[in-house]
């Protein structure tokens, strides 16, 4: 009986020990649930917050960068269907197309990020430094590039025009972004840069589909002149690639020390320009001879001093 009792109170002691414990616990939960509270309504109200501040910022990021890709895809596109109608070179026109775009892409990165509150003073000082940088380092070449590029757009000739330009006579072989070529009368391929070539005065004999032929044929002062005349109308009239429209012109040019100089000025197509040059001239010292008609020479007079 006395060992029952004994049992018993031993699991009374127990039982009150391990609920001292579990209060103890409980009290020691509570606290830190207490705690762990207090900081999630901080960290709530911090996240509330900034949700209320940044939210329209993010909104007209959002807004902003969807405009802004559509734009700068829909920029891109016409402008490459508007050198597409230019009959601009593909591979022109697909390096410009790409300039813009990656050109409209970083603005609109720069101006999604400073509408989050993101300083971009640093950023756009470092682009602008580099592309100062690389502008000084390939200055030559981007002029010439820029040159190529408003030849190309404006075409003030085009392959195969016969043209003047730099001291350089010749007819255009090849147009690049960098460099014009040109072959001259004589065979010689002829390099001109695109800066060089843009920048100054371009003459193209070829652009109006027909050119006149100036020739300056000169006679004796004994030499009648309404004969001479005749007669190098009457050649110009045997000629077939000479055009009746517009009509050509023969007259006295100049009274010169030792001859009267005629300027004859016939109009032909621009694939028949050096053959009537060639045919007025062999024509008319044939057809001079016949009529007696002499073309003056220099004459060098010596002096002997005796």
């Amino acid at each position: 009986m006395q060992i029952s009792k004994t049992k018993i109170g031993f699991k009374k002691i127990r039982f009150l020990s391990f609920f001292l414990g579990l209060k103890e616990s409980l009290n020691i939960f509570a606290k830190k649930i207490n705690m762990t509270t207090i900081e999630i309504e901080n960290y709530f109200e911090t996240i509330k917050k900034l949700i209320l501040e940044y939210s329209p910022k993010f909104i007209i990021a959002i807004v902003i960068l969807l405009i802004g890709l559509w734009g700068s895809s829909f920029i891109t596109k016409t402008a490459k269907k508007i050198m597409l109608k230019r009959k601009i070179e593909l591979t022109l026109s697909t390096f410009i197309g790409n300039v813009i775009f990656w050109t409209l892409r970083i603005l609109l990165f720069v101006t999604v990020i400073s509408k989050l509150g993101i300083e971009t003073s640093a950023f756009v000082t470092i682009l602008g430094a580099a592309g100062l940088a690389i502008g000084l380092s390939l200055q030559g070449s981007l002029s010439n590039f820029a040159g190529g590029i408003l030849i190309i757009l404006f075409k003030p000739f085009r392959l195969g025009d016969f043209i003047e330009a730099q001291g350089v006579l010749g007819t255009v072989k090849d147009i690049k972004i960098f460099s014009t070529v040109v072959t001259s009368p004589d065979n010689k391929q002829i390099v001109i840069p695109n800066a060089a070539l843009s920048n100054g005065v371009i003459t193209n004999h070829t652009v109006n589909g027909i050119r006149r032929v100036d020739l300056i044929i000169s006679v004796d002062y004994k030499t009648d002149l309404q004969l001479a005349k005749t007669t190098l109308e009457t050649i110009l009239e045997t000629i077939p690639e000479v055009l009746q429209e517009p009509v050509a012109m023969v007259f006295i040019n100049n009274l010169g020390t030792s001859s009267i100089d005629f300027a004859v000025r016939p109009y032909t197509k621009n694939e028949n320009f050096w053959k009537v040059k060639s045919d007025v001239l062999e024509k008319t010292k044939i057809a001079f001879d016949k009529v007696g008609i002499e073309i003056p020479y220099p004459h060098q007079v010596e002096i002997h001093k005796e």
